[in-house]
């Protein structure tokens, strides 16, 4: 029997935080919640970005909740995140229709939380740990 790790217990904590932001959002997304569709059209990509990000968090949140492809979900996380974040710097502001700056956090969360998920599992991203195998294992 395998046993956990502080840092496979970690991961865990942080892949349920990760998927669960994310999850939680889909509802505003698919739904065409006033926000969502105000943010979506501020960036000119409503609806399409608005249902095209919605999928691939939803594809992400998955990955991330199965063991075989943790590492797959939080690559599509921190690349979906940063894109928010780039909007969020570049075009919506920080705060959002007076929502004190809480969507900018949560995609803050998520972007750390992601690259951290990444790094605790290095060794399982394909390159990286065929890499660390031959270099630093053998």
């Amino acid at each position: 029997m395998k046993t956990l790790n502080a840092a496979v217990i970690v991961s865990w904590v942080l892949q349920v935080v990760v998927a669960g932001i994310l999850l939680q959002t889909l509802f505003f997304k698919f739904t065409g919640a006033a926000e969502s569709v105000y943010i979506f059209s501020t960036l000119g990509a409503e609806p399409w970005g608005r249902i095209g990000s919605g999928v691939v968090e939803l594809m992400a949140a998955i990955l991330l909740l199965a063991p075989a492809t943790t590492t797959i979900g939080a690559a599509l996380a921190l690349a979906v995140i940063t894109g928010a974040i780039l909007s969020h710097l570049t075009v919506l502001g920080i705060e959002v229709q007076g929502d004190g700056g809480l969507l900018f956090a949560l995609a803050l969360v998520v972007f750390v939380a992601s690259a951290a998920i990444l790094l605790l599992r290095r060794g399982e991203i394909p390159l990286v740990g065929l890499w660390l195998r031959a270099h630093l294992l053998a």
